[in-house]
C-alpha cells in the first residue's frame, strides 16, 4: 500500500482543499495518532482535521485516488457556507455551549468511548477462554472415543464386509 500512498500523495501534493499525507504513529506523529484514536497501521482518516473519520474503502492506488477525488469541504464551523439549516441549527447550540459543558460532553463521550473498548476486549477474552474450552473438550471426547476401541470395531466390520460374511445371532 505504500507505493500506491505515495503515488497519491504526490498526485495531491498543493491541492487547495486536500491534504494527503502520512504520519508516523511510533516517532514523532505518535500524540497525533493517540489524539485521533490510531490503534492500527496502517490506519486511514479523512474529514474535518479536528473530527477526523476512519477510511473503510479499498487500498489500491485506484480506489485511493476516486475517494480523495471526491472529497469536499464540509459544513464546519469555519465553512457555515456550507451548511443546510440543520448543519446551522447544531453549529449554533454547540456554540451555545460554555468551555466546561463542552469539556464534559467531550470527556463524557471520550469515556463511552473508552467503556466501549474495555468491555470489547474483555468480552473477546472471554469468548477466546470459551473457545480454548470446547476446543479442549472436543480433542478430550474425540480421544476418548478412539481410546473406547471404536477403531477395532470399524476394522473387524469392514473385514466382515469384505469377507461378505454377517455373524449371526443365535
Amino acid at each position: 500500500m505504500k507505493p500506491d500512498w505515495d503515488k497519491l500523495m504526490k498526485e495531491f501534493e498543493g491541492h487547495a482543499s486536500v491534504l494527503v499525507a502520512d504520519v508516523d504513529c511510533t516517532a514523532a506523529g505518535k500524540p497525533l495518532c493517540d489524539s485521533n484514536g490510531v490503534q492500527g497501521f496502517p490506519t486511514i482518516k479523512h474529514g474535518d482535521p479536528s473530527n477526523l473519520e476512519d477510511y473503510q474503502g479499498g487500498r489500491d492506488f485506484s480506489a485511493l485516488q476516486k475517494f480523495a477525488k471526491g472529497l469536499k469541504a464540509l459544513c464546519s464551523p469555519s465553512n457555515l457556507d456550507l451548511c443546510d439549516e440543520e448543519g446551522k441549527a447544531a453549529i449554533a447550540k454547540i456554540e451555545a455551549m460554555s468551555d466546561d459543558e463542552m469539556a464534559t460532553a467531550i470527556a463524557d463521550a471520550d469515556k463511552k468511548g473508552k467503556d466501549a473498548e474495555e468491555t470489547f476486549k474483555t468480552e473477546v477474552d472471554k469468548l477466546q477462554k470459551a473457545y480454548q474450552q470446547l476446543q479442549a473438550d472436543k480433542e478430550a471426547a474425540l480421544k476418548a472415543i478412539k481410546d473406547s476401541g471404536v477403531g477395532l470395531i470399524k476394522a473387524v466390520s469392514a473385514a466382515r464386509k469384505k469377507a461378505g460374511g454377517a455373524k449371526q445371532e443365535l
